[in-house]
């Protein structure tokens, strides 16, 4: 399974090498990519009927129990069709759609790395490996999002949509470390056999908190729906891919994979059938108010995904059930329109509705894509659409909430059915416009794709029980185990539902009839932007930037004097803080060795050196005394037998006198840039900060030196490093990689010094 993901990772590396002879007409070949894997997770599909499970692990952090482990169950195998599959049409269709873009080997390789990054998400076993995958979906559908990036609104946009889904993923992390801690795993499946009760941890709510901001913020639900709209600036076969069957539904994945852990709550249900129904209620009737084909199908999107979570919501089986197949059949009538959507502004040049009609007469296969799309948009028979509009009738019938849940889905799919219309339907009938005469049926792999979508969603509503036994069981059996659900079909006869059906297609064609799109409403409509949760999180995210503006102005304000004086009170403050009730130290001066001439002279002419230092009117004078101090130090050092440490302060003291000296050797004169009052403040903080520092090294002298540091050091320095000097030993071996680090930063401050002796500024 791995090599699935790593197959995406290494195509989208050779496209960086080869993409571009890959330009003309043999981009179609990319096609194979996606198709390959289609085909190869297809042969799971009897391994997954007979009860076969597949996994695969990867050591990665094994001390701390982290892994990359993959999984394919039914729900994995579920959603890894759906991105495999939908994703060959995609690659076919921007073969064509792109055809000649300067940088479509880069859409390709983006493609390709959300694709591999789509299927480590949904194979994961492992939570931490699940939120790298998710991780990297945000990160690569911002460059898809984004990828017209000359466009201020595509960029815009790819950063609205990566804010959003970036912060959900905060979140995820948050709940990955938190039921790593609770059950000691981060597998998904040890967690779930583990024997927790996680509804009864103290952590529940912060659980349920993490995992439906991550999943909401994905999956666009209310208030955290409006990147997606703004995702729609992106090229159509990324709103095909990204925001119909694959990306968005993330979020509704990462609830169905954690039904078995937090499901089944009062808390998890209430909160998912709320935010769900608020959603699909909410976006549904913003389609009513658009003419732009991409902006209807984005709000119809987030209200179906409002849909999904109303389901996962209800949470009985029978709800689980329409989730599973809802998933199924949005894929394929959503991708479909979107395809359409593209030809038809690929072709005429514009997406608003008000102004499309009668391209049947010039594009027939595409307008008979459009009325199988939409009839499984609207649920009528023998689509798809219509097995599971029938099922969602019966999730909410058998609800607590039977009556009201039932109007909020009747009043959803009547506007949904309205949606539909507007984009399968409208514009191929009527008279054709003059503007559109010249118009003709595009390539071949524009419109095969959308095509045979529809004819999928005919078949498989004509046949249901192809998925069923395949796909639907086996995800439903992840779900609730041991779980049991009459099998799909198309016609149960005359019944309640089938009357809900009936009565929904009728108000729904009552509704086209009676309004009409208008670029009036539209307007009407966004004079109450100003309560719109898009401008109460952009007045946010402009009230923070400017909060971090000033404050960032207030400390990083271009003078270094004042970021140490900033640093240096910061840490007077805490050293002082915790100085007042934990000093325990007392001098006992009769404990101490007495001084030697060399000692006093050496400290002397170190008071000397740092007085000099301190009041002098040269910089080169200031510099010269420092070394002083720095000289003074070594002889300390020599005192007190630590030869190694005074030739290594001596050695840093020299390079660090000859630096001083080389950058403020050209400097201008010397300049008195503070006052007398600045001074003593400034002589007053540093005597409080050297006096705080005393008194915290006094402190740790009174510290036992035994210790299990000391000792293991002392055991192991000759052992494990053959090194007899322990000091040397630490830095070398048992710190390298600080010492490394170190010597970087050396080196990069070298070059920065050199860099500065080598600048000549010109007098202009």
């Amino acid at each position: 399974m791995i090599v699935t993901i790593l197959l995406c990772v290494v195509v989208a590396l050779i496209l960086i090498f080869f993409g571009k002879k890959l330009k003309g007409t043999t981009s179609y070949l990319l096609t194979l990519l996606p198709l390959s894997l289609f085909v190869y997770f297809t042969t799971f599909i009897g391994k997954i009927k007979q009860g076969e499970v597949p996994t695969q692990l990867f050591e990665w952090v094994p001390s701390m129990g982290v892994h990359l482990s993959f999984r394919m169950d039914g729900l994995a195998l579920l959603f890894s069709l759906l991105i495999t599959g939908i994703g060959t049409l995609v690659f076919l269709y921007t073969s064509y759609y792109l055809k000649g873009h300067t940088y479509l080997d880069r859409f390709y390789g983006y493609l390709s790395i959300f694709m591999g990054a789509m299927l480590g998400l949904v194979l994961s076993d492992s939570i931490m490996g699940l939120f790298i995958f998710w991780e990297l979906t945000s990160i690569s559908s911002f460059f898809l999002i984004g990828f017209n990036n000359h466009d201020k609104g595509s960029r815009t946009s790819a950063l609205q949509a990566l804010a959003i889904t970036g912060f959900g993923g905060l979140f995820l992390l948050g709940a990955a470390i938190l039921f790593g801690f609770i059950g000691d795993t981060y597998s998904i499946q040890e967690l779930i056999h583990s024997g927790i009760d996680f509804t009864e941890s103290p952590y529940y709510v912060i659980l349920l908190v993490f995992i439906l901001v991550a999943a909401f913020t994905k999956s666009a639900q209310f208030p955290f729906h409006f990147w997606l709209p703004g995702a729609m600036k992106a090229p159509t076969p990324v709103s095909t891919y990204l925001h119909s069957a694959t990306m968005v539904k993330a979020g509704i994945y990462l609830l169905l994979r954690f039904t078995p852990l937090l499901g089944d709550h009062e808390f998890w249900n209430t909160t998912l059938f709320t935010v769900g129904a608020i959603t699909m209620l909410y976006a549904a009737f913003h389609t009513l108010f658009r003419t732009d084909l991409k902006g209807i199908l984005a709000y119809s999107t987030i209200s179906v995904l409002g849909i999904l979570v109303f389901l996962i919501g209800i949470g009985t089986t029978t709800a689980l059930h329409a989730a599973l197949v809802f998933i199924v059949v949005h894929a394929l009538y959503k991708a479909a329109l979107f395809l359409i959507t593209g030809i038809i502004d690929h072709e005429t040049g514009t997406r608003n509705v008000t102004k499309l009609s009668g391209l049947k007469s010039v594009m027939m296969p595409v307008a008979v894509a459009g009325f199988l799309a939409m009839l499984s948009n609207a649920g009528m028979l023998p689509s798809f659409g219509f097995v599971g509009k029938d099922l969602i009738y019966e999730a909410t019938l058998q609800s607590s909430e039977a009556v009201l849940f039932t109007v909020f889905a009747v009043v959803t799919n009547i506007l949904l059915l309205y949606a539909g219309y507007q984009v399968g339907i409208k514009p191929f009938i009527g008279p054709l416009p003059e503007t559109f005469k010249s118009v003709h049926l595009p390539d071949k792999r524009l419109w095969m794709p959308p095509l045979l979508l529809g004819i999928l969603g005919m078949l498989f509503g004509l046949f249901p029980s192809i998925l069923d036994n395949a796909l639907f069981q086996p995800s439903l059996n992840e779900l609730v185990p041991d779980s049991f659900v009459a099998p799909l079909k198309l016609w149960h006869g005359f019944n309640f539902v089938l009357l809900l059906s009936i009565g929904t297609l009728a108000l729904g064609v009552l509704l086209v009839f009676v309004l009409k799109p208008s670029a009036v409403k539209e307007l009407k409509l966004k004079k109450v932007d100003f309560l719109a949760p898009k401008t109460l999180f952009r007045g946010f995210a402009n009230g923070f930037q400017e909060t971090a503006s000033l404050w960032t102005n207030f400390f990083q304000n271009g003078y270094l004097r004042n970021y140490i004086l900033t640093i240096i009170l910061f840490l007077s403050f805490l050293i002082g803080y915790y100085l007042i009730n934990n000093v325990t130290f007392s001098l006992d001066f009769n404990s101490l060795l007495d001084l030697t001439i060399y000692e006093v002279s050496t400290l002397l002419i170190m008071i000397v050196a740092i007085f000099y230092a301190v009041f002098t009117k040269s910089r080169l004078a200031a510099v010269a005394a420092m070394g002083v101090v720095g000289y003074a130090i070594c002889m300390i050092f020599v005192f007190y037998s630590a030869p190694d440490l005074a030739m290594t302060q001596f050695t840093i003291d020299t390079l660090t006198v000859i630096l001083f000296v080389l950058v403020l050797y050209r400097l201008p004169k010397y300049l008195t840039l503070s006052d007398f009052k600045t001074r003593v403040r400034d002589g007053f903080i540093a005597l409080l900060f050297g006096s705080l520092i005393t008194i915290l090294s006094i402190e740790v002298l009174q510290v036992s030196n035994a210790g299990e540091t000391k000792q293991f050091y002392a055991e192991n320095s000759y052992v494990l490093a053959k090194g007899k000097n322990i000091v040397n030993v630490i830095l070398v071996d048992f710190r390298g990689m600080d010492t490394m680090v170190e010597i970087t930063v050396l080196v990069i401050a070298a070059l920065g010094v050199f860099g500065l002796l080598k600048l000549r500024i010109r007098n202009k």
